[in-house]
């Protein structure tokens, strides 16, 4: 791909359309509007992405709830046949979800997926502030994401000779890193996949409301580096989600308690 392609818009595909709704909206604060048959949900005014039923076809394979990130690009087909080419797979044939937009659902070469989608205005970087790949074989899926959608390596961190390094990234407009890859998925335990950190002001409120309304916090709080806290989540349904507080909020917390 030529253009730079960011993240633009995040769905949630759920086995309860209804409870993952009370969930995230009580959650985060977002809202949920209707559009035609679509519930989208909003944080603020900023659309972050639709909320819809798990696909039949990717129940029956044994798919779980999850969130689904789609990349914005202007050739959908050029996409598709460039990571089929680079060695990742394609999820049914592309979709029409509304005129004028076009989506595929496709599998990178390590198992991550992810969707590519045309005419789908650029979501919030606020209320979705970190975009995590678990992969298995960082090195090769920098190579295929930074060819496919011009984004650009930041800094690394060390994290260890088990894990190895925690590449970030950014792509144009965002102003700030955007996300990182790192090896986690090397790990029996944590399957490849993207992990989306939706932005909380207070983390500690937030865990308690996860935990209350049958979500769970599954790995911290921690702090990274740079100030920021996270946690790491499971929603009630089974969907994989993390939190982040931004470190100006706990500082602002601080001072107030």
């Amino acid at each position: 791909m030529t253009a730079p392609c960011p993240f633009v818009s995040y769905d949630l595909r759920t086995t309860d359309v209804d409870a993952a709704q009370a969930f995230y909206t009580g959650l985060l604060g977002w809202r949920v509007q209707r559009e035609g048959e679509s519930r989208v949900f909003h944080a603020g005014e900023q659309r972050v992405g639709e909320l819809l039923a798990l696909p039949e076809r990717a129940r029956a394979q044994g798919a779980p709830a999850h969130w689904l990130g789609h990349m914005g690009v202007q050739d959908m087909d050029a996409a598709v046949n460039r990571v089929l080419a680079l060695g990742g797979q394609r999820l049914g044939p592309p979709l029409e979800p509304t005129q004028g937009q076009r989506t595929a659902v496709l599998k990178d070469p390590q198992g991550a997926v992810f969707a590519v989608s045309t005419g789908r205005g650029r979501a919030s970087i606020e209320a979705v502030a970190w975009h995590e790949l678990n992969t298995t074989d960082r090195e090769h899926a920098w190579t295929t994401y930074s060819e496919l959608f011009g984004w650009r390596a930041t800094g690394a961190l060390n994290l260890g000779p088990e894990v190895g390094t925690y590449q970030m990234f950014t792509w144009d407009g965002a102003g700030r890193d955007v996300g990182g890859m790192v090896n986690t998925a090397r790990f029996p335990s944590i399957h490849t996949h993207w992990l989306f950190y939706l932005t909380v002001e207070d983390l500690d409120a937030a865990i308690a409301k996860v935990r209350s309304s049958g979500g769970q916090a599954l790995n911290g709080p921690m702090e990274v580096p740079g100030g920021d806290r996270i946690v790491q989540c499971e929603d009630p349904q089974g969907a994989a989600f993390a939190l982040r507080q931004p470190a100006a909020s706990a500082q602002s917390i601080e001072r107030q308690s």
